[in-house]
Formats: C-alpha cells, structure tokens, sequence
C-alpha cells in the first residue's frame, strides 16, 4: 500500500494496461474454442485445444487477405499524406507566421470539432459529383483532410516554439524556405512525425461511419466494414465472432508494436521540451 501510494501514476498506468489486456485476451482464448465448448464452458474457460475453423471460415467468408490489403493501403497512405500535409500547414504557421494565424488554428480546431455524422451526406454528394464515389481514393482524400486538421494544430504549437536562430543561421547561409523546411524542421521534428504516423495509421484503421458509406463494394471495403456489415448480414456463432474481432484488431496491435518505439521516443522529447 505505501508503494502504491508513492506512485500513483504508475498504479494508474497499471490498471489501465490491465483493462486493455484482459478483454483481449478473452477474445483471443474465446476465437480457438469451438462453438461446442463455448456453449458448455462459457466465455471465462480456457480451450482444451486449438480450434482455427472459426478464423478460417471468417477469413474465407469475408476474403479477408483483400480487406487487409485496402485497409493497410488506405491507413499507410492517409499517414503518410496528413503527416506530409500537417508539415507544410505548420511550417507556414509556426515558423512562416502567416496573417491571421490565430484565426487559420482556430478553423483547424474548429475541423477537429465536427462530428462525422455531420459530413456523411456532403462528403457523399461531392464524391457522387466527382465521380469517386466506391473508391479507396476518395477515402484517403478525406481521412488525410480530417487526420491532417489535428496534426496541422498540433505540429503549429511544436513549430512556433521552433528556435528562431537556426533559422536565420540557415537564412544567412543561403538556404531557401523550402531547404529549411527539408534539411531543419523535418529532421528535428522526427520524433513528433512519427508519433502523428503511428496516430494516423491506427485512427483510419478504426474508421467504420465514412468507410460504410463512401464504399459499398466488397471490393474496397476495409476490414472494419467487413466486420460491421458480416455481423448484420448472416449469423456467426460466437466463436466466429471472436475471431472476427480477433482479426480486425491484430494487424493495429502488431503496427503499434513495430512502432512503440518510435511512439516513446516520440513522446519523450515531447516531455524534455
């Protein structure tokens, strides 16, 4: 008790690692059961052996390797495009010092506000008018506008406290803005773009309202789609289920895992700053 006392943050950190890995790992115990010995056994009870049919009859059900290949195409490129996008927005607001800066990062804050439900039907009309309608690209078009609103405010506060002398020594040297941009800020911001690609690539993941709507195909569904609309569409025993859910959040996982170290160091400049 006194241990925990004198760090509470810690405890906090704890408890919630805790409630992220226990309902994980029920649904991944729960995805290798048969349907026999869920019923029997209940959801708490550790399988007696392996039992893949319910990953692989999702897997076949769904041609998941397709959903996992629009899902990572469109998560990859809106990373990359909202980093590269929220860079350029920042660099004019934080070192370049446009008019009305104030006003540009209150209209970012403002993007950021807006609930999605509230660009369904816009976003569906422009994309039937430009004739991308049912396509990965007009996803990507739109998730990088949306994810780059956030990183645009955020990389502007991280910008603005850039030091004003490396860039007037770069300036005296001969450097143009674009070489500034390139050669200084990038370099020196590392930390904080990765810690906005690993952001990016897990939030468009998790995208299900745009996705649902803007790609009715089967074709370009992501997986979170695929998961959505299988639940609405035929039955699936529990242990499918699981295995549902099981697929659909292992390749963030695994991103996130291939990444961590990116994310620490990321957020452990941030904190010396």
């Amino acid at each position: 008790m006194t241990a925990l006392r004198r760090y509470p943050v810690l405890l906090a950190l704890c408890l919630a690692a805790l409630f992220m890995v226990v309902p994980f790992l029920i649904v991944a115990v729960n995805a290798v059961k048969s349907p026999a010995e869920y019923s029997q056994n209940g959801p708490l009870s550790l399988p007696h052996g392996l039992y893949l049919d319910g990953l692989k009859d999702f897997w076949q059900r769904v041609d998941y390797t397709r959903k996992l290949v629009n899902s990572v195409l469109i998560s990859s490129s809106v990373a990359l495009l909202a980093t590269a996008l929220s860079v350029l927005n920042a660099y004019a607001i934080g070192i370049g010092r446009i008019r009305g800066r104030t006003w540009v990062l209150a209209f970012f804050v403002l993007a950021n506000l807006l609930p999605q439900e509230a660009l369904v039907y816009p976003l569906y009309y422009l994309s039937k008018q430009a004739g991308l309608y049912d396509t990965r690209l007009s996803v990507i078009i739109v998730f990088t506008v949306i994810q780059s609103a956030f990183g645009t405010y955020l990389l502007s506060a991280v910008l603005g406290q850039f030091p004003r002398e490396i860039v007037e020594a770069a300036r005296i040297d001969g450097a143009n803005k674009w070489q500034i941009l390139v050669r200084i800020v990038v370099p020196v911001s590392r930390p904080t773009l990765g810690v906005l690609l690993v952001f990016f690539f897990i939030w468009t993941w998790n995208e299900f309202l745009l996705p649902l709507v803007m790609l009715i195909s089967n074709d370009n569904q992501t997986v979170s789609v695929a998961l959505g609309v299988l639940q609405g569409q035929r039955l699936m025993d529990a242990t499918m289920t699981n295995a549902a859910a099981l697929l659909g959040v292992l390749p963030a996982i695994v991103f996130f895992l291939v990444f961590q170290r990116t994310l620490t160091r990321g957020i452990a400049v941030g904190a010396v700053k």
